[in-house]
């Protein structure tokens, strides 16, 4: 914990005075806080066991507490499918609200120093659909789809930002039991025609933009392309597009719909079943060409109902912020958890998503300032950039300031650390930081790969909140584990939900065993109803990737090492295909190197490259504009961004600094990343060295940077 802790600059004598005012402060206030504010519960459950072995021996399957004897399949009582889910909270919560979206009051160009012109935009309040609107309209949308001839059991695309229409075109298909096809907004164009290609689908829902940009080029290469279906809109005149191809809007789709009537005869024929597939999600992988992976109606219900339970007195005061890709999985889950509970959903982007935020216009509210969410999904990319910019603030700040956001950090940190709260630095320290995620949220979840325990444990104390880390695949639904919310911990991603059970493998070429002492270690297997039906049409990665046990349980072998701890939780310590053995033999974990120096404020992202034909490691980094300008300036090296980033001399002393912090993380010699490369253009998803989630893209990272790697190593890697 002391290594977390922020390094102050005050007097001795006044640091032990104040040291001593904050001691008396807290004995008087301990009793009365221990008595009301109930954290004598909340110590109590920390302390609690969360997850036990079913039986004593090794490599036994690790269950949740409260699924000791059965696993959770179902959310409501009958409910198996996400069409009678839906149907349920439709019946529950009819006029309350569900999907909101702002107002554009006004788009404008600004041009910028650089001469780039950015679009900025106002935006107004947000405008709801209520449970019965989203209903009304998605069982039209599905009926208008049925009258363009889709048919039960066939695949539907849909290729859209995460916005309103996404979700009803989604339960248009859970309705009329379509299996809908996602991709990402941010894939490239092979990949595109590959899922569309692969899929062979006929019908796909999309934005005005998203065609224009994106398909308008590729969709004379997928042959059996007939509708395209806008969400947002009657687009203008599409010439270009193959001959046969037709453009819809949704709300002309909705109007074919309004007009079928009498289908009662159909209704049972068209109902899915919990073993029909309801989404086949395409991943956009760290590895390889994207792969789809089939999720069933019961895969989906059982992980939403196990990552429902670990989220406390979730209901209709809840407001969740929809910015994320609902082609990922932990989006898609979240905010069907969201739909099933009486919460309303406000959609945003990552571009609008705060005051700061890149579209909006400077002195104009981002999203979370209007919508003031209580809930919030992330992914640690999110969460690292918030981190270093607040530290930037705070050390831009004056003496006074700077030293009082210290003292009260480092406070706070010793008291949640043993379970108790800091309402007074709360309300004069931190209510700042907190607004700049709307002041309300009460839970903050993380998930799509490792948040780091600084990160975590900053974003627990400036944001006065609880932040879970969660583990799952798109293979598990998204489910796998999630962090309690008053688990304060960091580094561990929880004990296994209620609707799976995990166990640990033997991987002896990495030194893992279940049997190791203190804690088991080994790969992760995941099994239980949301484990999903395996690839589409890759019957090899299916066997190679999931197992059926004599009982019929499905299990995924996920490629991650982890160790459960005294307390049934899980933390991930290694990945299978992040171990790299240098020519002199030791192993090297890119991805324990990458988390140990990621933090850095040089660094915004960073990726190391170990060789089996060489003895040293590499790293490509993406550095922080202004912490690289002003070490740039300390060693008297002037020029562009690029030409920094170019310079010998920058390369040694940026090399130095993340030697400096690997030493301080007790990295092994070998581990540290001996030469370096400085990238002057952060990695995007757009680029296609990042995944949507951000998680690096190795192969294509290796092959962007195999000029450098050459130059690194003096040698061409074979």
């Amino acid at each position: 914990m002391d290594a977390m802790k922020l390094k102050h600059d005050i007097n001795p004598f006044l640091l032990y005075t104040i040291n001593f005012v904050v001691f008396v402060y807290t004995v008087i206030t301990f009793l009365p806080w221990y008595l009301f504010s109930g954290s004598r519960y909340i110590i109590s459950k920390s302390k609690q066991i969360k997850a036990k072995p079913v039986s004593s021996k090794p490599g036994s399957a690790y269950r949740s507490v409260n699924s000791l004897h059965c696993l959770a399949s179902v959310l409501y009582p009958g409910c198996d499918t996400l069409d009678k889910a839906f149907k349920y909270a439709r019946s529950k919560f009819k006029d309350k609200k569900l999907l909101g979206t702002r107002e554009i009051l006004k788009e404008e160009d600004e041009i910028q120093p650089s001469g780039k012109v950015f679009k900025k935009v106002i935006l107004g309040e947000y405008h709801w659909l209520s449970y019965d609107d989203v209903f009304s309209r998605a069982k039209k949308f599905g009926n208008g789809l049925t009258v363009l001839g889709q048919q039960p059991k066939t695949n539907i695309a849909i290729f859209c930002e995460t916005r309103a229409e996404w979700m009803i075109a989604a339960q248009a298909c859970f309705m009329k039991n379509f299996q809908l096809v996602t991709l990402y907004a941010t894939l490239g164009g092979p990949a595109i025609v590959h899922g569309l290609n692969e899929t062979e689908v006929t019908t796909i829902i999309t934005s005005k933009e998203l065609m224009q940009t994106k398909l308008k080029s590729i969709a004379s290469q997928v042959p059996l392309l007939r509708h395209i279906i806008t969400v947002d809109g009657k687009p203008t005149t599409w010439s270009e597009f193959p001959k046969g191809v037709i453009v819809h809007t949704m709300a002309s789709v909705e109007a074919m719909g309004e007009k079928v009537e009498n289908e009662q005869a159909n209704k049972q024929k068209l109902r899915p079943l919990p073993s029909d597939i309801a989404v086949i999600m395409y991943t956009s992988g760290s590895t390889g060409v994207p792969k789809g992976v089939m999720i069933s109606h019961c895969n989906l219900i059982a992980g939403i109902t196990g990552m429902a339970e670990k989220i406390p007195n979730l209901g209709e005061k809840d407001i969740y912020i929809g910015y994320l890709p609902l082609a990922h999985v932990l989006e898609l889950s979240a905010e069907l958890v969201c739909l099933t509970h009486g919460c309303r959903i406000g959609y945003s982007s990552p571009q609008t998503l705060s005051d700061q935020s890149t579209k909006i216009k400077k002195g104009s509210k981002g999203d979370v300032s209007e919508l003031k969410p209580t809930l919030m999904a992330a992914v640690p990319e999110i969460m690292d950039r918030i981190y270093k910019n607040v530290m930037n603030r705070v050390n831009e700040m004056s003496t006074f300031q700077r030293n009082l956001f210290i003292l009260a950090y480092n406070y706070k940190m010793e008291q949640i650390s043993k379970g108790y709260t800091t309402p007074l630095c709360d309300s004069l320290v931190f209510r700042k930081v907190r607004m700049l995620l709307g002041g309300k949220i009460r839970v903050l979840l993380c998930g799509g790969a490792p948040l780091s325990a600084a990160t975590q444990r900053f974003m627990n104390i400036c944001f006065c909140c609880p932040v879970g880390q969660g583990y799952g695949l798109t293979e598990s639904s998204g489910a796998g584990t999630i962090t309690e919310v008053w688990d304060y911990t960091t580094g561990r991603v929880g004990a296994p939900l209620v609707c799976c059970e995990i166990k640990l493998a033997n991987w002896a070429e990495g030194g893992y065993f279940n049997t190791d002492k203190p804690y088991p270690r080994g790969e992760i297997i995941i099994g239980g109803h949301n484990i999903t039906m395996g690839y589409y049409k890759n019957e090899e990665r299916t066997k190679a990737d999931f197992m059926i046990d004599e009982n019929g349980q499905r299990w995924l072998f996920t490629g991650d090492i982890g160790e459960f701890q005294a307390d049934g939780c899980l933390k991930i310590i290694d990945r299978k295909k992040d171990l790299v053995k240098l020519q002199a033999g030791e192993y090297v974990s890119l991805g324990k190197v990458e988390a140990a120096l990621k933090n850095l404020p040089l660094v915004d992202n960073i990726c190391v490259y170990a060789s089996s034909f060489h003895s040293y490691v590499i790293g490509f980094v993406v550095p922080n504009h202004k912490e690289l300008k002003e070490l740039a300036r300390k060693k008297g090296i002037k020029g562009t961004m690029e030409e920094i980033c170019s310079s010998a001399e920058m390369e040694k002393e940026v090399q130095k600094i993340l030697a400096e912090a690997a030493s301080r993380a007790n990295l092994e010699k070998f581990e540290v990343p001996l030469k370096i490369r400085l990238s002057p253009e952060p990695w995007t998803p757009e680029m296609g060295l990042v995944t949507d989630a951000f998680k690096l893209k190795r192969k294509e990272l290796t092959a962007h940077y195999q000029e450098d790697i050459n130059r690194m190593y003096g040698t061409k890697i074979k």
